[in-house]
């Protein structure tokens, strides 16, 4: 990969929940393009993070370029744990345990 500068501002265009009668997340500016990245990848739900982009200067990068970004050795941030997805309301697996 090319010299890349996560110190770079940066946006990122996620796309619309088409599910869902609200829109889900929105455009948004980072500071740095390692927020960014690190936002897109830990933070948005799976069906936002598909099709959505990241727009660094002139560059774009696609769902597998800003995974291809947070896996790289020059990640500068420390990695959390993804947020787990919240269940479906009907998984009552904690009622037998009472």
């Amino acid at each position: 990969m090319a010299a890349f500068s996560y110190n770079t501002a940066a946006e990122l265009f996620p796309a619309a929940i088409r599910k869902k009668k609200r829109a889900g997340f929105a455009y948004r500016r980072f500071g740095t393009a390692a927020e960014a990245v690190r936002f897109a990848i830990e933070e948005l739900p799976a069906d936002s993070l598909n099709g959505a982009y990241l727009q660094v200067d002139e560059a774009r990068f696609d769902q597998s370029g800003i995974r291809t970004l947070y896996e790289s050795q020059d990640f500068p941030l420390e990695r959390r744990p993804r947020a787990p997805e919240p269940e479906p309301a009907g998984n009552d697996a904690n009622a037998d345990a009472a």
